[in-house]
């Protein structure tokens, strides 16, 4: 079985600055602000969530699709795609665009200051959700359109999908959002994201719930809710061996959903893979940088939970 993974591709720039921002910024001065910060540290990473979601479900062995848009300067990331046996038959290239671009300045209190360019991303609708027999989906961040788009297009098709509007929620109304989940076949968010998509269509979860086969809400190092057949399944969060980075931990935590539903796994057991995917993530700087094999990751999961899947 294949997931067609709906969302977005991007290069992340990371720089370090290596004081504190409150220290070079004059509150009362914002209205003539211009400012420069010495980075001595600075990496770029391969980024978006389709790219991460699709990275994380290889390392489970499975077969992600890419359905997203690039643009001209995408060659080291197809190349880097290509060398972890990833499908970029659909991913399109958009002619006289940048792949989509964040900047992002980090100071030593964690502060961040980011800039974000969406390119080529904004055509993501210039791609069509491909009919494959037995797939299932995940409409990710993406651009506006795309997101519209794909969800219409899975929901037409019967295949069933994940909703997963993450930092892409604010661009759409109550009844916009309500048009998405009643679309979807399941709904996946963070605890901040619930409360904004609870405020937006005036539901509470279990409304919402009532809606889809399930909804997942992940709560950080307090584990998961996932809501399911009228009731409420409580996942634990999974041990990391470090915190290091949280950048990309939803992502690996929606590929560990995708992997349990492509195996027909109760939401018991797939809510704690999806738990140890961000688990795992977390220990590692950047969004693919972690690696493990299967075998390796039964082993992690059962010295995390006491028994196999």
């Amino acid at each position: 079985m294949t997931a067609l993974i709906s969302g977005s591709l991007a290069f992340d720039t990371i720089m370090v600055f290596q004081d504190r921002f409150r220290n070079h910024i004059l509150p009362d001065q914002v209205h003539i602000l211009n400012i420069s910060f010495l980075v001595p540290q600075m990496r770029r990473e391969f980024g978006g969530c389709a790219g991460n979601i699709a990275y994380n479900l290889r390392l489970l062995g499975g077969r992600p699709l890419i359905l997203a848009t690039v643009g001209e300067d995408f060659g080291p990331y197809a190349e880097w795609l290509g060398a972890c046996g990833l499908d970029t038959s659909h991913i399109k290239t958009i002619a006289g665009t940048y792949t989509a671009q964040a900047y992002i300045t980090t100071d030593i209190d964690d502060n961040q200051i980011t800039a974000f360019h969406p390119g080529a991303m904004s055509h993501a609708h210039e791609v069509d959700v491909p009919t494959l027999p037995g797939s299932i989906g995940i409409v990710a961040p993406n651009g506006r359109e795309g997101m519209v788009q794909h969800a219409r297009q899975f929901h037409e098709a019967g295949i069933p999908f994940i909703f997963d509007p993450g930092q892409g929620l604010p661009m759409f109304s109550g009844e916009e959002l309500l048009t998405f989940i009643e679309q979807a076949t399941w709904v996946a968010v963070n605890d901040y994201e619930s409360r904004l998509l609870q405020e937006r269509t005036g539901l509470s979860l279990e409304a919402l719930a009532a809606k889809v086969e399930a909804l997942v809400v992940t709560r950080g190092a307090e584990g998961a809710w996932i809501f399911v057949d009228g009731g409420r399944i409580d996942i634990p969060a999974a041990p990391a061996t470090a915190v290091v980075d949280p950048t990309g931990c939803g992502d690996a935590y929606r590929a560990g959903m995708l992997y349990g539903l492509l195996h027909g796994l109760p939401w018991e057991v797939t809510g704690r893979i999806a738990s140890l995917m961000g688990a795992i993530k977390i220990a590692h700087a950047g969004t693919q940088n972690h690696r493990f094999t299967l075998d390796e990751f039964r082993v992690r999961y059962r010295q995390a939970f006491g028994s196999d899947f």
